[in-house]
């Protein structure tokens, strides 16, 4: 385990971000990772499951890269790809925000050679720990969606895989059918 603060690591996270603005940080189960630049196909990914979760309600938004507070007693950071929630949920929070009122997180698994652990492994431990109900990990490597959802407090007690092309449901609080055929667009 680290002996750096959370404090500590967003002083340095901020710091980072001065030096190279494409150095982006988390914090996750005391190590501090560097978490790679998305592609023109991952932000694709985003602004398309941006326009179907606002089709669902208008008061959502999917926040691309707010930075969180995550794990037990907020000793973590992360900057998922996404976080759905109630627009104005973050006003005023910064860029360290607390996770209450996250529907759900998402990533999309990018080239770099820590994505297997972080987001596979890591992540989902992390947001389940924080109370996320749902994490959506779009597995780009794979060519499957896993949809993590009832976090116990520990882990996320069901998680559902599919392939692209086939349709999966979010469950409540998102409760909606997510049809994975685009996504075969966005792969190489």
């Amino acid at each position: 385990m680290s002996v750096l603060t959370q404090e500590g690591f967003e002083e340095l996270a901020r710091l980072g971000e001065r030096v190279d603005e494409s150095l982006r940080l988390e914090f996750i189960h005391g190590k501090i990772e560097e978490k790679a630049l998305p592609d023109g196909d991952h932000g694709r990914i985003i602004e398309w499951l941006t326009r179907l979760c606002i089709q669902v309600d208008v008061g959502w938004w999917l926040y691309p890269d707010q930075g969180l507070r995550i794990e037990k007693y907020r000793k973590g950071n992360a900057r998922p790809d996404g976080c759905l929630a109630p627009s104005g949920t973050f006003v005023g929070q910064g860029e360290w925000a607390s996770s209450d009122g996250v529907l759900m997180t998402v990533e999309v698994t990018s080239g770099d050679s820590d994505t297997g652990r972080r987001d596979r492994v890591e992540k989902p431990h992390a947001y389940a720990e924080t109370g996320i109900p749902v994490y959506l990990l779009i597995d780009r490597t794979a060519g499957e969606v896993k949809v993590h959802s009832q976090p116990d407090g520990e882990r996320y007690e069901m998680v559902v895989t599919v392939p692209f092309g086939k349709t999966v449901a979010l469950p409540e609080p998102v409760g909606m059918e997510l049809d994975t055929e685009p996504l075969n667009n966005w792969v190489h």
